[in-house]
């Protein structure tokens, strides 16, 4: 194969800002749903990007699978069973499946592709997808989440791409009223919310539409990802009750994770929020 020696950029016109790794493309295909490439970068490892944005690297992919995982986890009273909307690239899912307490993790993906790249590319990522809690189901999440049983889920995380193309129908009341009838009463729903410093319209309204939906409250927390715009990223947590978040966090459970990120103090942090953040969400 010839490789294309250059930089990859994401340029983002909405934003002024664009982010670059220096790398060789090594593989490129355009799929039913989506362009997938591959890139071989000098200082990250590789890198997937789908339709020219940034979705995963070997480098800091742990920041954001552990993010989207454990803080939800370790705040729900007893996820046994648990629900991941998109994740192809399978490292959610290899998180979520740490935790003994967890009886069966179902990874709903659109795009079979993204997980056979990521098994190829990401073997790391996807240690898990034998495990016999895991179910790899390949279709439509939206779809997927109206056949589900009423009251059979424990969480839902929604690890998906930005809300364009197949991913834009996973951010709204619509779909956010499926998934809290398929949710026990106790459930919750994680779901990647952009970044606190570019898109802070968007947060406020997933917010307000998983309110308008009827979960009883919403918290946002947020990490650090180098390869997403601004460098800051966020999940948005909704709860069918309200009340305190449980706080999980017994020190041998956590150190049986083995996450590189993740800890007690950093699970209480991301919950913290800036000022603006506070005003905008009326925290």
């Amino acid at each position: 194969m010839t490789l294309d020696r250059s930089w990859f950029t994401e340029a983002v016109d909405a934003t002024g800002s664009a982010f670059s790794l220096k790398a060789e493309k090594v593989h490129e295909e355009r799929t039913p749903f989506q362009s997938i490439e591959i890139w071989k970068t000098e200082t990250f490892g590789y890198l997937m990007t789908i339709d020219g944005c940034t979705m995963v690297t070997t480098r800091d992919n742990f920041l954001y699978h552990e993010m989207m995982s454990h803080p939800a986890l370790n705040s729900h009273p007893n996820p046994r069973n648990v629900v991941v909307v998109g994740g192809g690239d399978c490292g959610t899912l290899r998180e979520v499946l740490k935790h003994p307490e967890v009886e069966s993790a179902t990874q709903v993906e659109i795009d079979e592709r993204v997980t056979r790249l990521s098994e190829q590319y990401f073997p790391e990522l996807c240690d898990k997808n034998n495990d016999p809690r895991a179910t790899l189901f390949f279709g439509d999440g939206i779809q997927w989440m109206k056949d589900a049983p009423e009251g059979s889920i424990d969480l839902i995380i929604i690890d998906s791409t930005d809300p364009v193309g197949p991913a834009e129908g996973l951010f709204g009341k619509r779909f956010y009223l499926d998934c809290i009838r398929a949710l026990r009463a106790d459930g919750m729903l994680v779901q990647q919310s952009e970044s606190p410093l570019l898109h802070q319209d968007l947060i406020t309204e997933m917010h307000q539409a998983m309110r308008d939906a009827g979960f009883a409250q919403t918290h946002l927390l947020h990490f650090p990802q180098p390869i997403y715009p601004s460098g800051w990223w966020s999940g948005s947590i909704a709860c069918k009750q309200a009340g305190a978040l449980a706080e999980r966090l017994d020190p041998a459970a956590l150190d049986a994770l083995d996450t590189q990120y993740y800890n007690a103090e950093i699970h209480r942090g991301a919950f913290a929020l800036p000022n603006f953040m506070r005003r905008a969400l009326k925290a």
